[in-house]
Parts: structure tokens; sequence; C-alpha cells
């Protein structure tokens, strides 16, 4: 499969997949491997030397050190690679002992165009900030700002996001607007 070289922070390289479909591989499917903290990058360099495909968003972050200007690569979704092989490509990933956990994936041509999109937005150049995916009903709590810690349900109310206050044993509650990028769901 071809894969497109992006520069990692040492002196070797990293590899992002492209997502164009193999003729060579065809029981090829997509697997999402959780990884050991901080190994993203690690098992991505394990997978390439042995010729496994899989794709690793990467998004560039600059930083400042007194006047140094310092810009890093960092996984776009931490904790996560996803690969695209057989079930020994996966059990040779596994025994690298950098996997936690590995997650199959039952919409294979769903995570496809899923992964397709944030791969042209990658090669796009756009600025990609993690967004909590937050879905209507769920409970979630500020993270930031002066309502640090407010806890409540998520509502989606004319195209904006709410955060919902209940107060159950008077079966009242009240909501109020939030920036979405401002919440972090709640487990």
């Amino acid at each position: 499969m071809h894969q497109t070289p992006l520069a990692g922070p040492h002196s070797d390289r990293a590899d992002i997949l492209s997502l164009q479909p193999s003729p060579a591989v065809s029981e090829s499917l997509w697997h999402v491997l959780q990884t050991k903290s901080r190994m993203e990058k690690m098992l991505a360099r394990d997978l390439s030397a042995r010729g496994i495909d899989y794709f690793l968003p990467i998004q560039h972050r600059i930083t400042y050190s007194g006047s140094r200007k310092i810009t890093t690569e960092l996984p776009l979704f931490p904790g996560y690679l996803f690969l695209k092989g057989s079930l020994d490509d996966v059990y040779t990933a596994d025994r690298s002992k950098r996997v936690a956990k590995i997650i199959c994936v039952a919409q294979q041509d769903k995570l496809e165009k899923e992964l397709t999109n944030i791969r042209l937005a990658l090669e796009g150049k756009a600025t990609l900030d993690p967004y909590p995916y937050l879905r209507a009903g769920s409970r979630a709590e500020v993270k930031f700002g002066p309502m640090r810690g407010l806890a409540g349900i998520v509502e989606q109310r004319l195209g904006m996001t709410r955060l919902v206050l209940q107060i159950d044993m008077l079966g009242q509650a009240v909501s109020l607007e939030i920036d979405a990028s401002l919440l972090d769901p709640l487990d």
C-alpha cells in the first residue's frame, strides 16, 4: 500500500498511510489499537519496519521556551493508532508490548471515510483542534474558565450547545448556553 512520509521528531521517519485501497491485500481490515501511554509513534515505527500499514494522524504544535520556538509533532488522537491489515498484523502489533487494547471495527466503510476526511484536512494544512465528542443527553463538565467544575447534561437547542443543571429532588432544571469546546465528557 502506498505510504506518504511524514518527518518525525527523531532522525528516522514515521509514515502516515495513504488511504488508497490496495489490490494486493484483499483481506485487510481496519483495526483501532489503543496504545499504552505515549507509545503511538514508537508503535508506528515498529509497524513501518515490519511493512504493516497504519494511519497515525499527527498535528504540529508550536510552543515557546523563552525566545526559542519549538515545533512538536503530537498524535491528533492521543493513545490511538489505526492499523489496516490482517489479524496476523494485529497480533504482531500486540506482541510489541505497546498495545493496551485492540478494538475491532464493525463499520469498515464508515471508518475509512472518516479517516479519509482527517487525512484530507491534514494534507490541506488545516489547523485541527481536538474537540470533545458530545452527544445530546450525555453528561459533561466545564474544564476551563470561571465555571470550571460545573457538571450537567448536554443539550442542543437552535444550533447552540446548552448545559442543563438539574435538581432531581425538585424535578426542576435550568440550562445555560456554553461553548462546547469548554466541556469535557464525563464517563
